[in-house]
């Protein structure tokens, strides 16, 4: 593709200059971020008694904390305040919504429920770059308009995932799995336990709190609504993980808010996660755009 696309560009001084320019800012990130601390060893320390059994396989992203952001000072910058008390009424209302709601039987989602909490189960790029693709698209932006805005949407939700670990790992919250089968032990009596309780979704292997899928979303929705508002030109998004299902917006914020229904759907986060996660991915999404790549012009 890269052969092809130059191809098309009239031999010269110009091209050569750009080539050159190009290969140059690349081995000069590459350089930048060979140690950025995203290969540390995982010495992530199990929480357990002498001599008493927990699960052995190490959870993910405990390295990505501490790795070096690409736009925020450090991974901390935004860094949400602790998640409530486990006395609290708010808790005991989003233990059991994603109770009922997140269950893999006897759920009382919807048909439409279901097979959003099946399509977000998909993660990571392509969740986010397809809607880069269309909104570029759709407003004829220019070669360096969209170097902008893929580039500003990366290092937003990049970063998104470094600050979430970072949070994950300072508060170590219980997934829904884990509280629900111990319901009895939160002191509030409005959490009932239920020893057989099974989420939707395979649940991941990190801490809750707060939701990683949330604050991805939202550093990118957050990018592009800097640059083009918050009701956008259609974009329709499919997903591996629900074949034949589509969904589509029109607003940024919808795209973010069915994300952050979705993981209560799959039964792997409590709501506020997903509110709190959002709310730290826009911060995260505003100043990735008010601070870098600034137009010259």
């Amino acid at each position: 593709m890269y052969h092809a696309a130059l191809a098309a560009v009239p031999d010269g001084e110009p091209k050569s200059q750009g080539i050159q320019l190009g290969e140059q800012v690349a081995a000069e990130i590459l350089a930048w971020r060979a140690k950025d601390g995203t290969d540390a060893p995982n010495t992530y320390r199990p929480y357990t008694a002498a001599g008493t059994y927990v699960p052995t396989a190490l959870p993910q992203g405990f390295s990505l904390a501490t790795a070096v952001p690409f736009a925020l000072k450090q991974g901390s910058q935004f860094r949400p305040v602790a998640p409530y008390a486990l006395q609290s009424a708010q808790w005991a209302k989003d233990y059991n919504e994603v109770k009922t709601m997140g269950a893999k039987i006897g759920s009382t989602r919807s048909a439409e429920q279901t097979d959003i909490a099946r399509f977000w189960e998909f993660t990571g790029p392509g969740t986010y770059n397809p809607v880069v693709q269309q909104l570029a698209a759709a407003k004829k932006l220019d070669v360096m308009e969209n170097a902008r805005v893929f580039a500003l949407v990366a290092m937003a939700t990049a970063d998104a995932g470094i600050a979430v670990f970072d949070a994950k790992y300072t508060y170590h919250f219980w997934r829904p799995v884990t509280a629900i089968r111990n319901g009895d032990r939160d002191d509030n009596d409005a959490t009932e336990r239920d020893p057989a309780w099974e989420p939707f979704i395979t649940t991941p292997m990190h801490p809750e709190y707060p939701c990683a899928h949330c604050i991805t979303q939202a550093a990118a929705a957050s990018v592009l609504e800097a640059l083009f508002g918050d009701a956008v030109p259609p974009f329709t998004l499919t997903s591996p993980t629900a074949p034949g299902v589509s969904r589509s917006f029109v607003r940024l914020s919808d795209y973010v808010a069915e994300v952050i229904n979705a993981r209560v759907y799959d039964g792997v986060h409590y709501r506020i996660s997903g509110e709190v996660g959002a709310a730290v991915g826009r911060q995260i999404g505003e100043y990735t755009v008010q601070n870098y790549l600034k137009p010259v012009r």
